[in-house]
């Protein structure tokens, strides 16, 4: 049986390779390199050891997956015939591509594999930076960085940093977290002779005149406390202090009853602030909303029930399951089939839970909504199976019936009665809303404030005139009204 025996050429120095892998390569038939452009092959050339390199893959394909891929099958085919030694830079297991795929390959292939290891880069790196990797450290790839993966608690190797390309997607990718000017080390040649670590702002980086294969920036973990306020999980260890034994006599008496109506109110902030078009006052507000469900996550956790991650999982998995359009193969062509599939799926996600004794389609109506909305979600639930005008003038007619019943009980009297006759004018001017596509709710929120901005007029008015707003005649309101719809229509 052939034998393929993988080998790591260390970070640089001849002094890195050790004796048994040196003496592997003189031995060796065939070897193998995945590049030519490591330090130590000049040495080993020097030394009488010839090797052949896969560098003309990299010039032949764009993609570093293709050349990989490239590289694992001329691999498998030369052991098919004779055993070969493949050198790769530093550690054979440690940010190497083509070991991992000849790896998951070779499982099913008539060929041994015999890794014997090498000294990776990190070895180096960890003694240039004097940094001790068991306080949590954590090793990335430049040319697949992401945000999400970042650990800035964390000491943080990136490696693969070998142009100015890549640098620069580092240097925007840790600036999402980082300050501009957060220093940062670039070394090159760790451990070597030639090594060189040159301290840098964050936005300079890509500026970094020494940039090669060798090159690895490192990031040093974040000790300002206020640069993790942007962290979810600092936000997490604020709101556990709030509620801890040391933290605020208010937050520790909350209990999701006593918190109800602060979600209510701070929705409706968000509202105002969409509608005043003002981005930091949206951020803030819809920060207020998020602080209200960290808070109820938290009771939830201190009474053992839930915590934020069960909330965080719960709502990852439903949008997953109800977008099947996004997330499977399943095809949509427009907005409608969207909203009939997560009907569907919601109906079908019921009747696999059991929960299916009330039958009503109006039994999901959420009881908290404020009641023009709850008005119009009624209405729509009821119009899916046909209980709706399909023309407009029976709406206002019945408009006009419910107007009639209810100056029927003015005459009356009767409060009670009153109440309930004006609840269904109301409820047909939703339902007249809902024919010509108006939002009732956000029609009435525009008068409130409409309303608001002209008593504030005459407010001002009043003021510049000397006058009590109290003893003013109501005739004298009225004509500054009239004149202040002139300026705020």
């Amino acid at each position: 049986m052939k034998q393929l025996t993988i080998v790591g050429l260390g970070a640089g120095d001849l002094d890195q390779i050790t004796v048994g892998i040196y003496r592997q390569l003189q031995e060796a038939e065939h070897v193998y390199v995945r590049t030519k452009h490591h330090p130590v092959l000049q040495e080993l050339e020097k030394e009488g050891i010839s090797f052949h390199s896969f560098d003309d893959i990299y010039e032949a394909h764009d993609s570093f997956e293709t050349v990989y891929e490239t590289i694992s099958e001329k691999i498998i085919k030369l052991v098919e015939n004779e055993n070969i030694t493949y050198a790769v830079p530093g550690h054979p297991l440690i940010a190497e591509q083509t070991v991992q795929l000849l790896i998951k390959k070779g499982k099913s292939l008539p060929f041994n594999i015999n890794i014997l290891g090498g000294q990776s880069f990190l070895d180096a790196m960890f003694a240039s930076l004097q940094i001790d990797p068991i306080e949590g450290c954590q090793i990335v790839d430049g040319t697949a960085l992401k945000k999400e993966m970042l650990q800035v608690r964390h000491h943080m190797i990136i490696s693969q940093v070998y142009d100015a390309f890549i640098a620069s997607e580092v240097k925007l990718t840790l600036m999402e977290l980082l300050p501009d000017d957060y220093p940062v080390k670039v070394v090159t040649g760790a451990g070597m002779m030639t090594e060189t670590i040159v301290t840098v702002p964050l936005f300079e980086l890509d500026r970094v005149v020494e940039l090669s294969n060798l090159t690895a920036v490192y990031v040093p973990p974040v000790q300002d406390e206020k640069l993790l306020y942007q962290d979810f999980s600092k936000l997490r260890d604020v709101i556990r202090t709030l509620r801890g034994p040391n933290g605020c006599p208010w937050d520790k008496e909350q209990t999701h009853e006593s918190l109800k109506r602060y979600l209510i109110e701070e929705a409706y902030e968000v509202l105002e602030a969409i509608d005043e078009q003002d981005d930091d006052h949206l951020v803030e507000e819809l920060g207020d909303v998020l602080l209200q469900v960290m808070l109820h996550a938290q009771i939830g956790e201190d009474d053992g029930w839930f915590s934020v991650d069960d909330v965080i999982r719960t709502l990852t998995e439903k949008m997953i399951r109800r977008h099947p359009h996004v997330f499977d193969t399943v095809n949509v062509e427009n907005t409608q089939q969207v909203v009939k599939n997560w009907d569907e799926i919601k109906k079908a996600e019921k009747e696999a839970s059991g929960k299916q004794e009330v039958t009503s389609i109006l039994k999901d109506v959420p009881k908290g909504l404020p009641a023009l909305m709850k008005a119009n979600t009624i209405q729509k639930q009821a119009a899916k199976v046909g209980f709706d005008w399909n023309d407009v003038a029976p709406i206002w007619m019945k408009l006009q019936e419910e107007l009639a019943e209810f100056f029927t009980e003015i005459k009356s009297n009767d409060k009670n009665k009153m109440t309930k006759e004006l609840g269904d004018v109301l409820f047909v001017i939703v339902n007249l809303a809902r024919y010509y596509n108006i939002e009732a709710e956000e029609a009435l929120q525009l008068t409130n404030e409409k309303f608001k901005k002209r008593f504030q007029l005459i407010e001002q008015e009043l003021l510049q005139q000397g006058l009590d707003i109290k003893t003013v005649p109501l005739e004298t309101l009225d004509d500054i009204w009239e004149k202040t719809k002139l300026k705020y229509k």
